[in-house]
């Protein structure tokens, strides 16, 4: 679709760089965070017994994300989990560009207000560097998937890695763009 561009971009563009600047004293427009990519890994522990549970979670991603995902293969033999080399573990995407701002869109607006009793996302998920991972426990939150034909519940991890040098940037990148945080009111 030539011409089209996210709500969220025009958004970054229009209110989210003027906004950073500002707080933050940024000189030159290319000093404001951004967004690189996100990317969205889901593990099935089950498939080692069941293969067709790695299909469905392709499936189910390529659904949600809107891009085609693909599995993850163990590195190491480990007899405890019943594990051999190289046998599909999880599945993943990486988004980039406007499917990640569509897909950001899709999680705030629609996807994370229907999680049950949905206070906000936890703060604690930054990892020093200005990344950011969310923990999702039910698939079922996108309305992209038909809760019928759900045979088990997969969580879900979505990591958000941005060009912020502190997490304290990488916090006010997100805010800003509305990833509904937990207040101190919330908790």
């Amino acid at each position: 679709m030539k011409g089209y561009t996210p709500r969220l971009s025009t958004k970054y563009k229009s209110e989210v760089v003027p906004a950073l600047m500002k707080q933050f004293n940024y000189k030159n427009v290319m000093q404001v965070p951004r967004i690189t990519k996100i990317a969205v890994n889901q593990g099935v522990g089950a498939a080692t017994s069941d293969k067709k549970l790695i299909d469905i979670a392709i499936t189910e991603m390529t659904t949600i994300t809107g891009q085609k995902a693909v599995s993850t293969k163990s590195k190491k033999d480990i007899s405890n989990f019943k594990l051999r080399a190289a046998i599909p573990v999880g599945v993943r995407v990486t988004l980039r560009g406007d499917n990640m701002y569509e897909f950001l869109d899709r999680l705030i607006s629609v996807a994370l207000p229907r999680v049950r009793d949905f206070k906000g996302v936890n703060e604690k998920g930054f990892d020093g560097r200005g990344n950011y991972t969310l923990g999702v426990t039910e698939q079922i939150i996108f309305p992209e998937i038909d809760i019928d034909k759900v045979t088990k519940m997969n969580g879900m991890d979505i990591t958000f890695v941005t060009t912020a040098n502190t997490d304290a940037e990488a916090h006010a990148l997100l805010k800003e763009l509305g990833i509904p945080f937990k207040t101190k009111e919330n908790n």
